[in-house]
């Protein structure tokens, strides 16, 4: 397998990219695909070269990041440890009730012949970009390492790495997740409010196919999602309220899955535990702008958005084409691709996304996380109006595909 260079000397670049995750390494392929020169600096050891344990982690990657992930060389990577999801059903319910409480029911075939998206290991994620990455001449890849000092200033950005080398470029990209080192450097504020709910993660295997199909159900705790990998695998992100969270992952595996069970029904057969299990806290978190002078944010530094929608990853893929595309734009008319105007490019053509998404995560976790007698007969009426109005469904379907709006080129499956 291809390896990245070691890190061993100052660097000149164009783009330099704070964190190597998966949206990180994403906007670098994207741009040194199309020709830029990029730095990634990361904080730990890569090792792309080993093939570790599933962790439980995974992702949903709708149609419109497909179609980044194409545009940018990576699906081939990955698409073989893939699980499409071919059909979604909403329910306001518990599918071990006995009587199915499916009200809403979205079938691919209502708008093409491609499945809404994939539900990817995250692993498997993190390992076609490192593949794709290493084939890029102008991709250096500076990890472990840790920035010292960021200096901006108007004719570049230089970063003073913790082995005493220096990476300059003309603009540098806060990758780093929702704890941003860079954004905060930068004084740029966040809006944080805290749900005060986990999502337990983990993997199950089973004795029937799951088929394609994905099922979220809207529990009085928190939405209860049922993700299909490839083969007899669903991976789950279960919503509880936080005080209640370490009581479920403190017991032993029978009593684990029998309460999963009580959950997920019996629709396909016995389960059993793959991989560990996991919580983490969630949030809605809204940065106050996503750029500064010579500074921009993507992912989880611009925003965290509740995960009932299985959104997140998405919409910072959303970032990585929109940002690729005006910086590579504004290099082809020989502008500035670290100032001001570009930025604000940038900045206008996110925000409406990334606040409308916001908005309605947060709305529908409120709505459904309850059990009050009145609000549940307002939401199933929503449900059953929606699912009975073929219009208004084509519209939501296309949302949950990431394929409406003002989509960016490599989305829309053109070039940059």
């Amino acid at each position: 397998m291809e390896s990245f260079e070691e890190y061993t000397d100052d660097i000149d670049c164009e783009v330099m990219i704070v964190g190597g995750g998966m949206v990180g390494m994403s906007l670098a392929i994207a741009l040194a695909g199309a020709g830029i020169e990029v730095a990634v600096i990361e904080r730990f050891e890569p090792g792309f070269d080993q093939e570790p344990d599933f962790d439980g982690r995974t992702s949903a990657i709708a149609h419109g990041s497909v179609k980044i992930f194409e545009g940018i060389g990576a699906w081939p990577y990955m698409a073989a440890e893939t699980g499409p999801m071919w059909d979604i059903r909403v329910a306001d319910g518990n599918l071990s009730d006995g009587v199915s409480p499916l009200f809403l029911h979205y079938d691919h075939q209502d708008v093409g012949d491609d499945p809404f998206g994939y539900i990817v290991e995250n692993r498997v994620i993190r390992a076609a970009l490192a593949r794709r990455a290493a084939k890029l001449r102008n991709l250096e890849l500076i990890a472990p390492s840790e920035i010292v000092e960021l200096t901006r200033n108007a004719s570049g950005v230089t970063a003073v790495m913790a082995d005493g080398g220096t990476v300059t470029a003309r603009l540098a990209v806060a990758a780093e997740g929702k704890f941003s080192p860079t954004r905060d450097a930068a004084g740029i504020k966040v809006r944080r409010f805290d749900y005060k709910q986990s999502g337990i993660v983990c993997s199950l295997g089973h004795e029937r196919r799951h088929e394609g199909v994905a099922v979220e159900l809207f529990l009085p705790s928190g939405p209860f999602a049922m993700l299909p990998m490839s083969g007899n695998r669903t991976n789950i992100v279960w919503t509880e309220k936080t005080a209640l969270v370490q009581g479920f992952l403190d017991l032993d595996d029978e009593a684990f899955l029998a309460e999963v069970s009580k959950r997920f029904g019996d629709w396909l057969g016995p389960l059993t535990l793959i991989g560990p299990r996991f919580a983490y806290p969630l949030m809605l978190q809204l940065s106050e702008r996503y750029t500064d002078d010579r500074l921009a944010l993507v992912g989880d530094a611009a925003h965290v958005v509740h995960p009932i929608a299985g959104q997140g990853l998405n919409l910072g893929l959303r970032d990585v084409a929109a940002l690729a595309e005006v910086i590579v734009d504004a290099r082809r008319l020989g502008l500035d691709i670290g100032g001001g105007a570009v930025l604000e490019q940038y900045a206008d053509w996110r925000q409406f996304d990334t606040l409308t998404l916001a908005g309605v995560t947060d709305f529908l976790n409120r709505l459904f996380s309850n059990d009050l007698p009145m609000l549940r007969m307002v939401r199933d009426l929503g449900l059953a109006a929606v699912n009975h109005t073929p219009p208004l469904k084509k519209f939501f379907m296309q949302h949950a595909m990431g394929t409406v709006g003002d989509l960016p080129r490599l989305i829309a499956g053109e070039p940059l």
